[in-house]
């Protein structure tokens, strides 16, 4: 089991004095010599000299574990840099470990026992209060290979702070969604809105679709109705949309989803239906970029979300945008060392070699000036209509069920009502 930091002082100034020697020796230094260390490193140290005292003050073999998205693509990226940051230290034995979590579970998992939990983690920006409330996160009071505040967007780095401090490392910038559409089967016109998709895909017998029970892209209809929800400091929730908007925007969807053509598949089955040749466009986001390029072949395209109808009127889909980041451990068994291994993943090269695999798009500016595909396009034309996901943990169990009943044709104020008494109830 990883060694606790020992006080509150040694925790904020890990970051600043971890290039002064391996984890278990800085917690092994007291809060003064720490302090001192802290100015010494930050003051009088270049990069070069902070990277060799680590590397003199290295014994034994330098273990850490990495957690990071269990698709395919990801583990082979990440194998990849892993390997080519401990080529750029012969000297150095290491061994480092790479474990395969959802993003989604990245929080709940590593919460389970911090201190067990693996040294590095990449996760999205909505699990970020949490993990820095559970003592969880390193603080990021220094870097040593580049300055996130002149490499990355405004937008991530600052996605990425709590109270003030800086936790992530600015990694991907393209966790929303969007439309896929075969392009060779459908046309701008027939993507522009629900109302026009699915009756092409009718005409076409063909599916199309969103996950409606599943609160993250539920949000979408709500949102772009003009209903309003929002969380509150204690992470309960404000919600509107059992008001008459609301009922209209349920309504609205219950007669999108009505349609023969349309379908509410989880990522499992719209993959095995993808590939089936059946779906011509359907809502989801970068991690599925390679599924539904080879599937649409030359068709292959992206696009915003399409409008839909409430009250005879046109309502643009809204949706939620976010970005992943990685975190250090507060509990790294080897802290310096998982900071630099940090900086390297998200470093610009290390960002387009995930987005040349994954398809998910860069937070550095250098490299996302070299990416471009419909996806990263259609990303970038909903974007202003996407907001940062905050919304407290009441909310996703009741839009889950109110998506199966707007599903099953059960819509009615009292659905309605019920499903806003579960998003606001008071967080215990």
């Amino acid at each position: 089991m990883k060694k606790k930091i020992v006080s509150a002082l040694l925790v904020s100034t890990m970051v600043a004095t971890a290039f002064a020697g391996c984890g278990s020796k800085a917690e092994e230094t007291t809060d003064t010599a720490a302090t001192e260390s802290t100015d010494a490193s930050a003051e009088d140290s270049s990069t070069d000299d902070a990277i060799a005292n680590l590397i003199a003050a290295t014994e034994g073999t330098v273990n850490i574990d990495l957690w990071c998205s269990e698709t395919e693509e990801y583990q082979t990226v990440m194998k990849k840099l892993c390997d080519d940051f401990a080529a750029q230290y012969p000297d150095v034995d290491f061994n480092i470990t790479l474990g395969a979590v959802s993003e989604a579970d990245m929080k709940d998992r590593v919460l389970e026992d911090v201190e067990a939990a693996a040294d590095v983690f990449v996760f999205p920006d909505d699990q970020l209060e949490a993990l820095v409330k559970a003592g969880a996160l390193n603080e990021v009071a220094a870097q040593y290979t580049y300055d996130m505040n002149e490499t990355d967007t405004e937008a991530t780095v600052e996605a990425g702070q709590y109270d003030g401090k800086q936790y992530g490392y600015p990694f991907t910038a393209s966790n929303g969604y969007f439309l896929y559409y075969d392009k060779n089967q459908l046309s701008d016109e027939d993507v522009a809105s629900w109302e026009a998709l699915t009756a092409k895909a009718e005409e076409l017998g063909k599916e199309v679709g969103c996950e409606i029970a599943n609160g993250w892209y539920l949000y979408g209809f709500f949102q772009g109705a003009g209903c309003t929800l929002t969380e509150n400091e204690d992470q309960s929730n404000n919600c509107d949309w059992n008001n008459e908007t609301g009922l209209a925007a349920a309504e609205s969807l219950q007669t999108i989803t009505s349609s023969k053509a349309f379908k509410a598949y989880g990522n499992d089955d719209l993959l095995a239906n993808l590939n089936d040749g059946k779906v011509a466009a359907y809502v989801s986001g970068t991690w599925n970029v390679n599924a539904f390029s080879e599937a649409y072949g030359d068709g292959y395209a992206a696009t915003k979300l399409p409008t839909f109808k409430v009250n005879g009127e046109d309502k643009q889909m809204a949706s939620y945008s976010g970005y992943k980041f990685v975190g250090v451990n507060a509990y790294a068994e080897n802290t310096g060392w998982s900071m630099l291994l940090a900086e390297y993943l998200t470093n610009a090269a290390s960002q387009e070699a995930v987005y040349e695999a994954t398809g998910e798009g860069p937070s550095n500016t250098e490299a996302l000036a070299k990416a471009s595909s419909p996806a990263l396009d259609a990303l970038a034309a909903q974007s202003e209509f996407a907001q940062l996901q905050r919304v407290g943990g009441n909310y996703w169990t009741p839009a889950e069920s109110l998506g199966k009943n707007i599903l099953d044709g059960k819509v009615s104020q009292k659905v309605l009502d019920d499903a806003v008494a579960g998003i606001t109830q008071p967080v215990e």
